[in-house]
């Protein structure tokens, strides 16, 4: 037993993090030798003043990286092959960036922490695509993209219009993805030390990008209709954002959809206070929400973005921002800044997909396919508390007693199913618990494959604690 302690003043990120980094910093350094017993899970959280989970999420983390091992009854020890972990993992900014979710899934793993559009053959489509393309313009493919052709702007155009909303093409830049179109827009907009709105919980990949390049976040508060209009506006009066992001249609991870009244009212306050908007509809266009968008309701100020990698096909990474009026090229600017531009092959690709009919089928497949996918989640999570959408890839789901989110995350882990647990959707530190995990359905190839993971998980949930064993 060693009489090492970690100092949790030290260090960068939420507490437990902090305890992983020391707890490998110790090993590197010889403080923590191979073989050496790490405290009693108990023992060192009374030692540091912190809660067991705590202690336990950090030795979760060291287990996974490699550095030690687990055995029910004897404790957890330094194992001898710290060489084996990427030495990048030790970097405590590195840690905190990349949030709760693996950045490489261990092998063998059910996933159910990605949303990506579902596997319906889509493959010989877009090689028939890639194949037209690579004949017509071998020259253009080999080079960069020096000149946006028409139906770059028309597809864009098309692909995000709703009911009888419609942008103009000359409002539409072409991105690499909707991810970077958000960043192209809150770079061009706003500058370091400004603040940006999110609510508390989003899509934080935005929100850790929007902080690596020096803005600040602001937390807005959201019931099971969307954001409170009240707290925008207390948000907008207190901290002055410059830009607020959103997601009114199927929100991620909770699935609200914000009624009109809600939608009429953030676009009055965002007018009255001066703030940008960004409407990401990417799982919103999957919906058919006959709802005005925010880009209707406040055009001069709304930048709406979508994609296809939800509902087509993840990997040809294509993205289109609709601008208000006299902004598409300031857009355009940022997007190849901070992209590096926009490869020919891709874009193209994206147009002929929308252009030719071929990504509103895919899309209608896949959520055909989603649908039946939600069937099951029903059928197997009854009794269980969940938000859900029919056309929606993923449920948010309320644990019950006594499970904590991280908890039951490292608990699926252990049984093969990944699973993002709430800290993953968190924009900032914020002292709200939900008790909700986030479960994606969509990447698994196999409806089989679906059923099985649902199943691994609601033994779990009717378990409780008791079907997991964090070894001290």
């Amino acid at each position: 037993m060693t009489t090492w302690l970690p100092d949790i003043q030290q260090g960068y990120g939420p507490l437990y993090a902090r305890i992983a980094d020391q707890i490998e910093q110790a090993i590197g350094n010889g403080a923590l030798p191979v073989g050496t017993k790490l405290p009693p899970q108990r023992n060192l959280a009374f030692d540091i003043g912190v809660t067991i989970g705590t202690i336990g999420r950090a030795y979760n983390i060291v287990r996974e990286r490699g550095l030690v091992s687990g055995e029910v009854g004897r404790g957890t020890y330094v194992l001898d092959h710290p060489e084996s972990r990427p030495p990048e993992q030790a970097d405590p900014l590195t840690t905190s960036l990349a949030g709760t979710r693996p950045i490489v899934a261990p092998p063998g793993k059910l996933r159910f922490d990605s949303t990506a559009a579902p596997d319906i053959g889509q493959g010989d489509i877009l090689a028939k695509l890639l194949g037209d393309i690579s004949r017509e313009h071998h020259a253009d493919i080999a080079s960069y993209a020096r000149n946006f052709p028409d139906h770059w702007f028309e597809a864009g155009a098309q692909w995000l219009a709703s009911g009888s909303f419609r942008p103009a093409p000359e409002c539409i830049v072409p991105t690499l993805g909707a991810h970077a179109a958000v960043i192209a827009v809150i770079s061009a907009v706003t500058s370091p030390g400004d603040r940006i709105a999110f609510e508390t919980l989003t899509y934080s990949q935005v929100s850790r990008s929007a902080g690596l390049i020096g803005r600040r976040i602001a937390l807005m508060a959201s019931d099971e209709s969307g954001l409170i209009p009240e707290d925008f506006e207390r948000v907008c009066a207190q901290q002055h954002p410059k830009l607020a992001f959103l997601m009114p249609s199927a929100q991620n991870p909770t699935v609200a959809i914000m009624p009109l009244e809600r939608r009429q009212a953030v676009a009055e306050i965002a007018r009255n206070y001066g703030v940008w908007l960004v409407e990401d509809n990417l799982y919103g266009s999957m919906t058919g929400d006959p709802i005005p968008l925010l880009a209707e309701l406040a055009p001069e100020r709304t930048f709406l973005v979508g994609g296809l990698s939800k509902s087509v096909a993840a990997g040809v990474r294509g993205g289109w921002v609709a601008c208000p009026p006299h902004f598409s090229q300031r857009i355009r600017i940022a997007h190849k800044m901070i992209s590096g531009g926009l490869p020919f092959l891709l874009a193209e690709l994206c147009a002929r997909l929308v252009l030719s009919g071929a990504a509103s089928s895919l899309r209608s497949r896949g959520v055909e396919e989603i649908g039946e996918r939600v069937a099951m989640a029903r059928e197997i999570f009854a009794g269980f508390e969940f938000n859900d959408h029919p056309k929606v890839p993923f449920l948010w789901l309320k644990l019950p007693e006594p499970w904590l989110s991280g908890t039951f995350k490292q608990a699926a882990l252990q049984e093969g199913v990944l699973i993002d647990d709430e800290d993953e959707f968190k924009a900032a530190r914020s002292d709200r618990v939900f008790h909700r995990i986030r479960v994606g359905f969509s990447s698994p190839a196999k409806r089989s494959d679906v059923q099985t993971g649902f199943q691994v998980l609601r033994r779990l949930l009717d378990s409780g604690r008791t079907g997991y064993d964090s070894f001290d």
